[in-house]
């Protein structure tokens, strides 16, 4: 069963995560960044499935710092809000969470992290200046706006669905374009938001089905050693 506690940053900040322990040994820790939507029963949801996959798993509340607690809805008026919310947030202060959630699951072992949306575009930049042993990036939108990153430190991977339009064919071009070693996984069908059940249309069982297996395929690969 997972359940809240409080975690402090590098800068004193303190703030909640969601962390679910695995039964046994855990195979190494696991920190999963929000939906620019928030840490709300969706991404409670995922922590506790890697947990359930053998991960010591968190996901920190990065908008602790704007307002604890916050969790916005997915409907027009929160889509709105939401985008303008994580589009001018101080993304170096979600990197500083980050790392303290990162920190908090150290004992577990390497510590990799996986994010969606907002926290896919998390995920690549963690990749580039913090030290995770992988990253796992769900169709981060946002990526394209560290093109002038040297590059990520540890393996990572990226999920999108083929019709996604805040990471677009265009944007994943650039960006290849750049990283031309960064591998992509495409699913036909799909757009952004798929591996998200609460999303209703937005849902794609079966790319979500294959994205979840690829990605604790490779986490075991990195973390585990398997």
């Amino acid at each position: 069963m997972g359940a809240w506690i409080d975690i402090t940053a590098a800068d004193g900040h303190t703030l909640g995560a969601w962390r679910t322990v695995p039964a046994g040994t855990p195979k190494g820790g696991l920190v999963i960044a929000q939906e620019m939507y928030g840490v709300n029963s969706y991404l409670c949801g995922v922590v506790d499935d890697y947990a359930a996959k053998g991960y010591l798993a968190i996901a920190p509340r990065l908008y602790d710092r704007l307002e604890p607690g916050l969790i916005i809805e997915y409907d027009d008026e929160g889509n709105r809000r939401a985008k303008e919310l994580y589009r001018n947030y101080d993304w170096s202060k979600a990197l500083i969470d980050l790392e303290a959630a990162r920190d908090a699951v150290g004992g577990a072992g390497k510590v990799g992290i996986l994010g969606f949306c907002f926290g896919g575009s998390l995920a690549w930049l963690a990749s580039c200046r913090s030290d995770f042993a992988c990253a796992v990036s769900y169709y981060g939108g946002e990526i394209v706006r560290y093109l002038d990153e040297d590059g990520a430190r540890c393996p990572i991977e990226c999920h999108v669905g083929a019709k996604d339009t805040a990471l677009s064919p265009e944007k994943i071009a650039l960006f290849r374009a750049r990283y031309p070693d960064v591998p992509f996984h495409v699913y036909p069908g799909a757009v952004h938001g798929f591996d998200n059940e609460k999303r209703g249309p937005r849902h794609h069982p079966e790319a979500t089905r294959i994205a979840r297996a690829r990605t604790l395929a490779f986490l075991d690969r990195h973390l585990a050693g398997s």
